[in-house]
């Protein structure tokens, strides 16, 4: 009997919290004028009970923005496995000959490798980079320990690992410019981009002052900014053509105002890896003769192994490690570069057409019907994108229940405490019991993931809202008061 009592009291309890969602959701989007005008979808189930809590258009297609990262996460996660690595190496046709030279060129081959950079691996919140250029370095020790003193053919970038199609379709023009629409390549260093500061000079007209972060020239860059008198008006604007490595920049910035940084992408970024190589070299007094290339390799070509001899080599960090940083910080490039190595391993062909085949099968596998989703890259920056809530709730709810699901959760970004929830759910309620991933494009905001409640118990949900104006912040304000209602 007294168990008996104890279910019926819990059963009650979720159906007060059922009913109090009912009426508490609707009512907060009515009450903002931005919110009420956008179309929202949303689905919260108890996972211990499967039971449904809310919904609102749960089978509706919705634009899913970074929430995508939730189905390449979980992908990656258990088809490769936490501890696959990547690798990256330099060949060379022979040793370095008795005078140290090597007849003939370097060859630096990207394996996929996300992180050959200067981030802090394994992620810490809001730890300080450290040089850019560690990895790239590292293999240029290596290459003077071996004797390496004059190279005669110049250097090859070669990301030909996976096929070359830096820019999924779905994305816009002018993403390619920024860092978040950096190119996706198998050679990638410091995630394709380059910090450009802008300083104003001492005196008004002259021409404010720039600096590269890594100091590796890439750009043609025409410097139209001009410093302007103190109290002037700031405004820096950039332009670069795709294709192009002119970047036109113009404006003005007062004199004592502060620098601003603007993080643009590479162009090619095998070439910019071979580029670094070489300067690392010079700087170590070794000569490089010839020129530096890229070579990538385009869809329908088979992929042919490099020759040569490996004369450096660099591995990665587990996997686990990127895809935490990848769902934490929302890095659009590390989950492209995630759905390639899938579609390597499993379909000998690291392409995105393979990595969303890939998908569709692990999809497939745990009950997720096609009609339910539509992906066009891994990271959710496409705007060809769709899924319906309910789809992510399907998703969330098989992780959760997989062998994996320690790591899984340790994935997302935690609410007030790191990644793109460190500012928010810091305090009330919700504080430390959101592990979610957040979503955002023009006129797109999503939080999609796991709630715990203080009696332990763990919901899922799933918030997507489309087609909002105004202020993201104020339908961002919604989701977290929804969040809120259902860890109280």
């Amino acid at each position: 009997m007294r168990r008996l009592a104890a279910v019926a009291a819990l059963c009650w309890a979720a159906h007060l919290t059922a009913a109090s969602l009912d009426q508490e959701i609707p009512r907060l989007i009515d009450a903002n004028p931005a919110a009420r005008a956008a179309f929202w979808g949303i689905e919260i189930v108890d996972l211990s009970s499967g039971r449904t809590l809310y919904e609102l258009n749960p089978d509706r297609l919705f634009v899913p923005a970074s929430n995508a990262k939730l189905f390449t996460a979980a992908l990656a996660l258990t088809r490769l496995g936490p501890d696959y690595r990547f690798e990256t190496r330099v060949l060379a046709s022979s040793e370095p000959d008795s005078q140290g030279v090597i007849h003939g060129g370097l060859r630096l081959v990207g394996g996929g490798d996300p992180n050959l950079s200067g981030r802090v691996v394994p992620y810490r919140p809001h730890a300080p980079a450290g040089n850019p250029l560690a990895a790239i370095e590292d293999l240029a020790d290596q290459l003077v320990k071996r004797g390496v003193a004059r190279v005669e053919g110049g250097i090859i970038g070669d990301d030909s690992w996976y096929v070359w199609e830096p820019y999924p379709e779905g994305w816009a023009i002018d993403d390619p410019q920024y860092d978040f629409g950096a190119p996706v390549s198998a050679l990638s260093v410091s995630d394709n981009a380059i910090a450009l500061t802008v300083r104003p000079a001492v005196r008004a007209g002259d021409p404010a002052s720039l600096s590269l972060t890594p100091a590796l020239e890439y750009y043609a860059i025409d410097n139209r900014l001009r410093t302007v008198a103190a109290g002037g008006e700031r405004k820096i604007v950039s332009n670069r053509q795709p294709g192009s490595r002119y970047l036109r920049l113009w404006g003005t910035i007062p004199v004592g105002a502060a620098a601003e940084v603007l993080t643009l992408a590479v162009e090619d970024p095998a070439e910019y890896a071979a580029s670094a190589l070489r300067q690392a070299l010079e700087n170590r007094g070794v000569v490089v003769h010839g020129r530096v290339t890229a070579q990538h390799r385009a869809g329908g070509q088979r992929w042919t192994a490099p020759a040569g001899l490996e004369l450096a080599w660099r591995g990665s960090a587990p996997l686990i490690e990127d895809l935490r940083i990848t769902a934490k910080v929302s890095q659009n490039l590390h989950a492209e570069l995630a759905l390639r190595a899938v579609a390597r391993q499993r379909r000998a062909e690291g392409s995105r057409e393979a990595g969303l085949e890939e998908l569709k099968a692990f999809l497939g596998e745990i009950g997720i019907d096609p009609a339910s989703y539509e992906f066009h890259d891994g990271s959710g920056l496409s705007r060809l994108d769709l899924v319906t809530p309910a789809a992510i709730i399907q998703l969330l709810r098989a992780m959760y229940g997989s062998p994996r699901r320690e790591q899984w959760i340790s994935l997302l970004p935690a609410g007030g405490q790191d990644g793109t929830l460190d500012t928010r759910f810091a305090e009330g309620p919700a504080a430390g019991r959101i592990h979610a991933k957040t979503g955002t494009l023009t006129h797109v905001s999503a939080l999609s993931g796991y709630a715990q409640r203080p009696d332990g118990a763990w919901l899922a949900f799933a918030i997507l809202v489309n087609n909002h104006g105004g202020h993201t912040a104020e339908v961002r304000g919604i989701i977290d008061r929804i969040c809120t209602l259902i860890v109280e």
